[in-house]
Formats: C-alpha cells, sequence, structure tokens
C-alpha cells in the first residue's frame, strides 16, 4: 500500500467565521472550488501522485522479478492527480454536508490557515528528496528529545486531531484494499486465504504506526518551522471549534475513500499481470 509517511491568539472571528454559513445544506460547486484551493490540494494531489508512482515502482519491482510491460503506464493511470483531486473534492463535498463552511472558507482564506496550507504543500514537496526527510527526522527528533515549545503546539495538534490513529487506519484500510484485490485476482494461487491476509496485514501495525509517527512529526515539524508561536496556537485552536473538527473528520474520510481506491486498482491491476492477463 502507499506510503503514508497522506493543522491562541487569533480573533473570534477569525475561528467562528465571518463569513455567512451554509447552513445545514449541500456546499455549492463554487464552495467546493474555493476550499480546494484553500487547502492546496492541487499542489498535495501532484506530490501524493510523485510518491504514489515512487511506490509503485519499487512495488513492481518487488512483485515482477522480470519486471512487467505495461505496469508503468497502468501507474500513471493509476496515480493521476486530477483525478485524485476531484476524488477528495467529492468527498469533501459529501462529509461537509449539513455543516457550516464559512468558518472554515475564513480560517484558511483570509486567517492563519492560508499559511499553514501553503507550508504543508511545500514541505511535502521538499521530503520528495530522501536527504531533506532524514533531516527532518533528526530535526523534528531533537526537538521532541529538548522538549521545545514548538514541539508541544505540533504535539498538541497532532493529539487534537488524533493524526496519529487516523493515519495508521487509512494505511491498514489500504493495505487491506491492496492485498483483497490481489487475492480476489487469484495472486497468490490458491496459497492464502482471507485468514492469512488478514492476519499479515495486522502484523504490519506496529512498523506502520512507527514509520507514520516519526514521518508526521517530521513533516509538521518541517512544514511549520517558518510559522510563529501564535499562528501555531491559532491553528491548534482552530482544529478544536466545531468547524475545525467538521472539516478534519470529513478530509479524513476523503483521504481513506481515495486511497482505498487506489489501492484496490493497484491490487487488481498487479492480480492482472501476474496472472498473465493482457491490460
Amino acid at each position: 500500500m502507499q506510503r503514508h509517511k497522506s493543522p491562541l491568539a487569533v480573533l473570534a472571528a477569525i475561528v467562528l467565521g465571518t463569513l455567512a454559513p451554509n447552513a445545514a445544506g449541500a456546499l455549492t460547486a463554487q464552495e467546493i472550488d474555493r476550499l480546494v484551493k484553500a487547502l492546496s490540494l492541487d499542489e498535495i494531489t501532484a506530490v501524493m501522485r510523485e510518491e504514489g508512482l515512487s511506490y509503485g515502482a519499487d512495488l513492481g519491482a518487488e512483485l515482477f522479478a522480470q519486471g512487467r510491460s505495461g505496469w508503468g503506464e497502468e501507474l500513471a493511470r493509476i496515480y493521476d492527480a486530477r483525478a485524485m483531486q476531484d476524488a477528495l473534492a467529492r468527498g469533501l463535498e459529501e462529509g461537509l454536508v449539513g455543516h457550516e463552511i464559512g468558518p472554515v472558507l475564513a480560517f484558511f482564506e483570509t486567517g492563519p490557515g492560508a499559511r499553514f496550507s501553503r507550508l504543508e504543500a511545500s514541505a511535502r514537496r521538499a521530503m520528495l528528496d530522501p536527504d531533506v526527510e532524514a533531516g527532518a527526522e533528526m530535526s523534528a527528533a531533537e526537538a521532541m528529545d529538548a522538549e521545545t515549545e514548538r514541539f508541544a503546539l505540533i504535539d498538541s495538534f497532532v493529539a487534537t486531531n488524533n493524526l496519529i490513529e487516523i493515519n495508521v487506519a487509512g494505511a491498514l484500510n489500504a493495505s487491506l484494499a491492496f492485498s483483497r484485490a490481489l487475492l480476489d485476482g487469484g495472486a497468490f494461487g490458491g496459497a492464502m486465504g482471507e485468514s492469512e491476509m488478514l492476519g499479515d496485514i495486522w502484523l504490519q501495525e506496529p512498523q506502520i504506526r512507527r514509520d507514520t509517527t516519526e514521518w508526521l512529526y517530521a513533516f509538521l515539524n518541517l512544514a511549520y518551522g517558518p510559522a510563529t508561536t501564535e499562528e501555531l496556537e491559532a491553528y491548534v485552536a482552530f482544529s478544536q471549534t466545531p468547524a475545525g473538527r467538521d472539516l478534519n473528520k470529513a478530509l479524513f474520510a476523503a483521504y481513506d475513500a481515495m486511497l482505498i481506491g487506489i489501492s484496490r486498482d493497484l491490487g487488481e491491476t498487479a492480480a492482472r499481470l501476474m496472472a498473465g492477463q493482457e491490460i
């Protein structure tokens, strides 16, 4: 499955929203477009595409000892940045039905969130470089050991949004979707059943948790490095509001659905190739 190594000093008007809420109704197309732009989802999905292509190449090397014609083309189809962005937009639209969008747009368009979304996209792209990722992990470990004020705020942000548990669950769900697609496609030749597959996936949980925790703190420490203490406090405060909680829930549900779909497609495609079937 894909690596997922996948945000108090703020005026009440910003936290509570200065835009008129779209109360208890579906989001308009304009609101969705504004939200996608405010969250920098175009940049995020572009980076996720690069991560996916790299992961897919490694996966292909593991699955196909001699390589397999067509795998690269299928990876390009599966990791389509525009399709990924559209999937996230649909997920947000569904997840935010009946919730106020005004506070979210206010925070991420004109409030402190406007800067954070760009910082997150930039850091994720930077961490495509293994050297940058290693350096970020070292810096985060040092900040943790020193118990800095900034690390405490990042730790509060992680806890407030339940980021580790959500990301671990998402990774396990994606791994299950991939393995089940392989199993259903006959890739294991009957050598593995459903119970064995589930057992193998669950055995991955401790390592996934370690990798997720390490990557997440490294990413956030790098991303939020340029932010002030007041801005970080504002982000944590927003995450604790109803609007912040609603957004977090909708966003992770959208990511989960998208990544499960991608993982299932990867498994189905790999199974066809392993069975010698033409794509």
